[in-house]
This record gives C-alpha cells, structure tokens and sequence, in this order.
C-alpha cells in the first residue's frame, strides 16, 4: 500500500460501507482581503474548506498541506490550530459510512496559484465573510463559526 487511496480501498474490501474512522484535516485559508477560500467538491457538487484525509505515515499538519495544495494549487503556511471536531458522521454519495476526526487551521497562501482539477474541485473562490454560500458538513460550519469568533484550540 503506498497511497491513501489504496489504504482506504484495502479497509473498505474488509469492512464495506461499515462505519469506520477516519482523520481528516484542512482549514481556512484566507487572502488580504480577509475573505476565505472555498472549494466546491466534485463528490457533491456543495463548498466545504478544501482538506482530506490523512495518509500512513504522515503528521496532521502534513495532511492540511497536502491537501491544501492538490485540491486548490496554493502552498499555505499553518498559523494556528482552529480546532479538532470529532463527533461527526457523515454518509458518502457510494454508500460509505464514517465518522470524521477533522483537525482545521488557519491557513496563509504563500505560493501557488488556483487550480481547478474537474474531479475533486469544481471551482474554487475567495468569498467575502458575508457572501458565503452553505457548507456542505456540520463540522466546516463550525470550524467557519469558531473562526469567525477568533476561538483557537477548539475541541468538539
């Protein structure tokens, strides 16, 4: 197994669409203007905070850069921890059950320009604060809230 594809595939031939955990991270990555990047997923066709599971053998800040870059583009520089939230499930458009573990930062871009793949991003957009469309999870919600209320370190 070398990717996380093939890891989550080799879990999934054992336990099917059963509920599993898996770690996620991401975050809000926010531009001069203070508005924040979001991504329009192409498993939903909703806008979220691009991010994505956690492969073997890396660190959590590893995934949110990772993750970051392959589904926007942009190279980001994590400023700080906005929050782990734990206590969310979620259902996936192929039957797939999981409980997410999703650690979300706030992130600066450093490098890097937007890049829209067709499959993963559908589009991507820096929106102003009071122009942002629903989210597609309860766990960016209230990543967006604990945020917007300068919280840090937040734990649910």
């Amino acid at each position: 197994m070398t990717s996380n594809k093939d890891y989550i595939r080799y879990i999934r031939e054992k336990v099917g669409h059963d509920l599993i955990i898996l770690p996620f991270a991401g975050g809000i990555v926010y531009n001069d203007r203070n508005e924040i990047l979001l991504q329009k997923r192409g498993d939903r066709n909703e806008w979220g905070f691009p991010g994505g599971s956690m492969e073997l053998g890396e660190s959590i800040e590893e995934t949110a850069k990772r993750e970051i870059f392959e589904e926007t583009g942009l190279t980001v520089e994590i400023e700080h921890l906005i929050g782990v939230y734990s206590k969310y499930f979620d259902e996936y458009p192929n039957g797939d059950k999981a409980q997410s573990i999703l650690f979300s930062f706030q992130c600066k871009p450093i490098g890097g320009e937007l890049k829209v793949d067709g499959i993963e991003t559908l589009d991507l957009k820096f929106f102003p604060l009071n122009q942002l469309p629903p989210l597609f999870t309860k766990s960016h919600e209230d990543t967006l809230e604990d945020w917007r209320s300068n919280r840090k370190g937040i734990f649910r």
